[in-house]
């Protein structure tokens, strides 16, 4: 099985400066890639390490810490990929939280945990309601800009045009990508 060994992002999105853009050309190689076939395992490491910390905020942004525990039916790996995401891009204090949080889902029984995430996430929830904690929003530590310079100052960053962008993945997949 082969690996892309470049993280792939626009030059567009590399010289803009919002700096998202770089995340979402990021996010939008590996869903292409994705779409095309290609397996998580076959992407680069760090790539895939910024597309989860980027889906850990909007979940957190979108419905608190709750949220991401019920989505994910709380994963242990891509807990500690985005752990490690979390530490390599600098986010000490989010890394520190999320580290917390996660002693608090350790800390609800076996049924708890079952229970909530089988159940509505709507509704009276009391496992949803400990589970949430706005500390998250108080922290000095921009994720965004934090994986942006990650990913701008990442050794193997690949920079392209679009369409070189998409000549290497068809490559990489081995056929021709219908562009929409």
């Amino acid at each position: 099985m082969k690996k892309l060994i470049k993280i792939i992002v626009s030059d567009n999105s590399f010289k803009d400066e919002d700096p998202y853009k770089i995340i979402s050309s990021n996010i939008s190689v590996i869903n292409v890639l994705r779409e095309e076939g290609a397996e998580i395992d076959q992407i680069h490491d760090d790539a895939m390490l910024s597309y989860y910390v980027d889906f850990y905020l909007a979940q957190y942004n979108n419905g608190n810490f709750s949220q991401f525990v019920w989505n994910t039916k709380w994963s242990d790996e891509l807990n500690d990929e985005i752990k490690i995401g979390l530490e390599k891009i600098g986010a000490v204090k989010h890394l520190e939280l999320f580290n917390q949080q996660c002693e608090k889902v350790a800390q609800l029984s076996e049924e708890e945990l079952n229970s909530f995430l089988e159940n509505e996430y709507f509704g009276e929830n009391k496992t949803r309601d400990l589970l949430k904690n706005d500390a998250f929003f108080d922290i000095d530590e921009n994720l965004i800009e934090l994986n942006s310079q990650w990913l701008k100052n990442h050794k193997d960053l690949w920079v392209l045009s679009i369409d070189d962008m998409f000549e290497e993945i068809e490559n990489f997949v081995g056929h021709k990508i219908e562009k929409y």
